[in-house]
This record gives structure tokens, sequence and C-alpha cells, in this order.
């Protein structure tokens, strides 16, 4: 695996498909340090996950350590010009685990469930 951060996301999810979309034109156009790979159209077991982990959270790999969740979204504000200051703000010590706590109870839970039902159809 090379250096340069895979984000690691589910094409399938009508909310972080077009965010992530978003987050693809940005890098092409800041010329950043970012892949991206849906999670659909890739062999997941390198990394250790199952296609309902990966779906449960957004995840990174970088320099061989998978990050995930609010962790994972830093990465990716940092390397973009757009959100860096979006990054500095979440980074915070009071409002990172706070938007950890927010992401991990209330968002991830939510867009995985709408996952599930969509797979059920």
């Amino acid at each position: 695996m090379s250096s340069t951060p895979l984000v690691i996301y589910n094409g399938q999810c009508p909310i972080c498909a077009p965010e992530v979309r978003s987050y693809q034109r940005q890098a092409r156009a800041a010329d950043a340090d970012l892949d991206f790979a849906d999670l659909n159209d890739m062999d997941l077991s390198r990394f250790d996950l199952t296609e309902d982990q990966a779906a449960k959270r957004l995840h990174v790999v970088r320099d061989d350590t998978l990050i995930s969740g609010v962790d994972a979204f830093l990465v990716i504000w940092r390397e973009l010009p757009k959100t860096r200051w979006l990054a500095r703000l979440i980074d915070r010590p009071v409002i990172r685990p706070v938007a950890g706590w927010i992401y991990n109870t209330v968002l991830a839970p939510i867009l995985f469930a709408m996952h599930k039902r969509r797979q059920s159809r």
C-alpha cells in the first residue's frame, strides 16, 4: 500500500456518495494526495474489513493503518483546501469527542440502517 490515504466509502449510500464525489472533485482540483475506493467494488479482506463493517463508518487507510469515523473525515478534510478550516475546528479537545460521539451513536447507525434497508429490497 502506498502512503497516499485511501478513502473507503459506500458508493450506494445516497448521502455518503454525493459527499465523497464532492471530495473527489476537490481533490482533483487541488491535486490533493487522496485516493478513493467504493467498498462495493473492492476486496475489503486486505484491510480486515467485512462489507458490513466497512458500510458502518467512513474509513481511510493511511500508512497501512485503518482510520475510521471522525478521524477519517479529519484525514480527508486536512488534504482539501476548502475543508482544512473544518478539520481545524473539529480537531479541538472538546469538539472532537463530541463530534465522534454524534457520528458514532447517531449519524453512522442511521446511515447503516438505511443501507441495510436498501439492501433488503
